[in-house]
């Protein structure tokens, strides 16, 4: 039986001079709420909860950590207040902006102006389910990692990693900016601390090197991720996560199968970007900006036949490979 996670806090419960209206979405860190300040204008805020350190009945407002747990939950309550000064500091249209944070209720809050719009992982799952040849167009591609890029350049330059760049953290605005929220720095502490039996990481979007205790990060860990989404907004589904990769990569297979809809220099920039030796990727996020920004450079390899060919007996395999698989588990479910 799985733990039951913290309550969130009720609706109108007052902190920090804000008052929280409802809950927007939880996750294993935190719940985000929106809320209004005293002037009623609407503000989202964050409040750290590790659901795994964490126990919180409905209608308290103090999370309870069992004392095995304090130090942990303590060195993770630094780094989420640190990540929220830091940002505090940053002020680009590509970064969601934070407001305040301040401690109460022995935890930490963090308020961010209230985005309305969707996620990039919203628009993939849109886009994909028409069908089409082209999940996104390449000039669509192009300048929304441009955006993102130009953000995250300023974040590394404040010596800051977003570690957790997927879709669903990438935000479009009803105005059509592209946002990047819900960075991982206490995820990241935790995890290299802790001994949790459940990952902190996003498979597909996960460098390499975050599987790895010892590791060292750097830009080129969230350059690994941003290789990983634009090849999402490619295919409309994640890449295989990285410890598969390592066992047997099939990536340049599967780019092999954009080739003539999307150009040899993106599908360039993704392979790059997701190679599995650190040292191998863009060691700067200018460095990318420069790859990603050559528009007059698009040449679009068409596919042989003989390469058509062996791509349907992939397809083919992979999908006997699946079916296998499926009434294996099902086999199992009937026992």
């Amino acid at each position: 039986m799985s733990k039951p996670k913290p309550a969130p806090l009720p609706a109108d419960t007052a902190i920090g001079g804000y008052r929280v209206v409802r809950k927007i979405s939880a996750g294993g860190f935190g719940v985000v709420y929106l809320a209004v300040d005293r002037e009623g204008q609407q503000v989202a805020i964050k409040e750290y909860l590790p659901a795994a350190l964490t126990t919180r009945v409905p209608g308290e407002l103090v999370p309870h950590v069992a004392p095995e747990k304090l130090s942990l939950y303590r060195l993770g309550l630094k780094s989420f207040f640190e990540e929220g000064r830091s940002l505090a500091q940053i002020s680009h249209a590509s970064v969601v902006s934070v407001l305040n944070f301040f401690r109460q209720n022995e935890t930490v809050y963090m308020v961010m102006n209230y985005l309305e719009g969707g996620t990039l992982q919203d628009f993939i799952v849109t886009a994909r389910d028409l069908k089409k040849q082209k999940v996104f167009r390449e000039s669509t591609i192009r300048s929304l990692f441009d955006e993102i890029l130009r953000g995250l350049r300023i974040v590394h330059q404040h010596k800051m990693l977003h570690l957790d760049l997927k879709p669903a953290n990438i935000f479009i605005t009803d105005d059509n900016k592209a946002v990047m929220i819900d960075f991982g720095a206490a995820r990241e502490v935790l995890n290299k601390e802790g001994n949790f039996t459940r990952p902190m990481y996003t498979p597909g979007f996960a460098a390499p090197e975050m599987y790895r205790r010892e590791s060292t990060m750097g830009p080129w860990t969230d350059i690994y991720a941003i290789g990983a989404c634009i090849y999402s907004c490619m295919h409309g589904y994640p890449p295989n996560d990285a410890p598969q990769r390592q066992d047997k990569d099939r990536l340049a297979l599967s780019l092999t199968r954009m080739r003539g809809v999307y150009s040899d220099n993106l599908i360039e920039v993704v392979e790059w970007c997701m190679a599995l030796d650190p040292l191998s990727r863009p060691q700067s996020v200018f460095a990318l900006q420069k790859e990603l920004s050559r528009e007059g450079e698009r040449h679009y390899t068409k596919l042989s036949m003989g390469e058509k060919v062996r791509l349907q007996f992939d397809n083919m395999l992979a999908d006997t490979k699946k079916n296998i698989k499926s009434a294996s588990r099902i086999g199992t479910r009937l026992k």
